[in-house]
Order: C-alpha cells, then structure tokens, then sequence
C-alpha cells in the first residue's frame, strides 16, 4: 500500500481534479445510456432483500419515532412548561439529536478506533477496489443505519417536520444522499460512504443540541441563562464546524480523493462521472446552507437578532401581512398535504 498522501490544497484539489475529469471525458468516446446499463448490470450489487430490510427499518424508524413524541418527548415538553411553539418544535430536535448522535459516535468509531485508514489517507478508500467484493458488516451496519434513517427522512420532512424555508432543498439533500448510498453501496464504494457521512453527521449534532438549548431557555415562565449560554456556545461551534468539516476537510479529502485518486488506484473506474456529478451538489448544497450561517452572522453584527434562532424558520407575523403573500405557493395538493405537523398549522410556501 502506498504511503499516505498530503492533503492537497484548494489549487490543487481545482487543477489536479479538473484536469482528472477533462481528461475522462476525453477519453470516455462511447459515453451514453447503452454503456451507463451495461455498466450497472456488470458492476452493480444490490439485492432485493438489502433493498426491503432497509425498507422495513425505515418504518421501524418512523414508528419508533412517533412513539418516542408521543409518549416521551411531547410530555417533557409539557412537564418543563416550554412555550407552545417551541412544544411544538421540540421532539423533531431531540428525535434528531438522539440519531445523529449515535451514527456519528459509530462512523468515528470506524475511522478512530479501527484499523480503516480513509480519514488519514482519503486515497485509501480505493486501494483494493474490485467489483462484487465483499462489504465488511461494521460497514454494511452503518450503510443500514444511514439508509433507513434517510428513507424515513423523506416521509418525515414532508409530513412530521416543521416546514421550513429551506425545506424543498432538504428533500433534495435526502434524495441525493439516499441515491449515493444505494449506488455507492451497489458498486462498492463504501468506504468513501463512510468518510462523507462522519464529516456531515457532526453538524447535525450541533445544530439539534443548539436548538434545544433555544427552546430550553424560554420555560415554565422564566429564563434560563445556563440554556442560553449553551445556545451561544453551541452556535459558535455550529459554524466554525461547518466550514471546517463540509466546506474545508469534504472537498480536500473526499472530492480529491473521488475525482483524482479513483483514476490513480483504478482506471476506468465504474461510473465515475454519476458519482462526481452528485458529490458536487452535495457540495452546493452544503455551499447554500452556509448561505444561511453568513446571514445570521451578519445579523448577530449589525444588532438585527439580539439572541439565537433559526433564521431558516418562517416569520408567522410577516407572512400574514395582509394583501402580501411570499414567495410562489405551492400546488394545491402539495400544500395540502405538507401543513405542520407537529402542533403548528400554516401553509408551507417557498
């Protein structure tokens, strides 16, 4: 095995990865629909049972959800006397925090506590690379965890989460991240799987944990200044952890290593373009929700929020002014069947 590259930089990740992707485009003259099925049928492993285990574990997940609002989470809320809309708000943030707590503290176990090297040396996530070769089951467990809990997240962004501004993108991110987990698991691409949900699950983490300490600090009539530090704290940590996981440590370790290194460890390697292509919305994606850590920044510095929210999160007063309707509303049918469901009832509009 090679001995561990240096992490490129950005130049390097733009002229070492542009120049890999021109060049395969040169060279792929037979590129088209044919050649991407022969591909799948040669190359891809995925079974109709892996496909209805993950099916089921994704009901599992909802139901295990509405059963923890119900019986848990929703009565908390009540005991603490939190205010009705962060009641309201509150089992979605626990619900997530509770998850992606658990599926980062397992992906750093993989990278950590393992012999797997991917997060030290990103080029390894290829060394070894066969088609049909065996997934190792602490993998195959994650992959599992992941794409349930993914599959659910459709359902419960649409039907159980508060609607959001930002909401439309979300289901998007879903369907990107379930369709790179079913590939990438179907072609043996899990240990690049791996590395990119440990250096996305860590600011879900802060995200949720924030949030709660936003609807823990307004209860039972009173403020509580220990919540509200801890909001703060976790807000800081939130951003600076954005840019360095998502924006800094995903493009320079996964994008480099998926665009550049693939082709040195494996020429030809299957659907090579497929995968780039969704990383790189991904990676928009990723460059969009900054968008709205910058306009909180900016409004922390120039006194227009005087405390922590979610600048995601409609406005009820401002998206009631009379003869103002914002945004475009959705269709009929969509908008009925996305209201809030979690105690708050409004139309969800772009």
């Amino acid at each position: 095995m090679p001995p561990p590259e240096p992490m490129p930089g950005y130049g390097e990740l733009l002229r070492r990865g542009l120049g890999s992707l021109a060049a395969a485009a040169r060279g792929c003259g037979d590129c088209g629909w044919e050649r991407a099925l022969r591909t799948w049928a040669d190359n891809a492993h995925l079974g109709w049972a892996e496909l209805l285990l993950c099916a089921i574990c994704a009901l599992g997940w909802t139901a295990l959800r509405r059963a923890c609002s119900r019986r848990l989470l929703r009565p908390l809320a009540e005991w603490c006397q939190l205010q009705p809309k962060d009641a309201a708000k509150m089992p979605e943030s626990a619900w997530k925090l509770f998850f992606y707590s658990v599926s980062w503290s397992y992906g750093a176990y993989l990278l950590f506590c393992t012999e797997y090297p991917f997060f030290h040396d990103p080029p390894s996530v290829f060394y070894g690379w066969h088609r049909g070769m065996e997934v190792p089951r602490d993998i195959a467990l994650a992959y599992l965890l992941q794409g349930s809990f993914y599959g659910h997240s459709l359902y419960a962004t649409a039907y159980m989460d508060t609607w959001r501004k930002d909401s439309l993108v979300m289901l998007l991110h879903h369907v990107v991240t379930l369709t790179l987990l079913a590939s990438s698991y179907a072609f043996r691409y899990h240990n690049v799987g791996v590395l990119v949900l440990f250096l996305h699950d860590v600011n879900d983490v802060q995200l949720e944990f924030t949030k709660l300490n936003v609807y823990f600090k307004h209860r039972g009539g009173a403020f509580h200044r220990l919540n509200d530090v801890l909001a703060n704290a976790g807000c800081l940590a939130f951003s600076v952890s954005w840019f360095w996981f998502r924006l800094y440590w995903f493009p320079l370790k996964v994008l480099y290593a998926t665009c550049h290194s693939s082709l040195q460890a494996v020429p030809n390697i299957p659907f090579y373009f497929f995968f780039n292509a969704l990383l790189l919305v991904l990676t928009l994606m990723n460059i969009y929700w900054f968008l709205y850590i910058v306009l909180f920044v900016a409004k922390v510095l120039l006194g227009q929020m005087q405390e922590v929210n979610d600048v995601r999160e409609y406005d009820l007063e401002e998206s009631r002014k009379p003869g103002q309707e914002p945004g475009i509303p959705l269709p009929r049918a969509l908008k009925e069947g996305l209201h809030l469901r979690n105690g708050l009832v409004k139309d969800k509009r772009l």
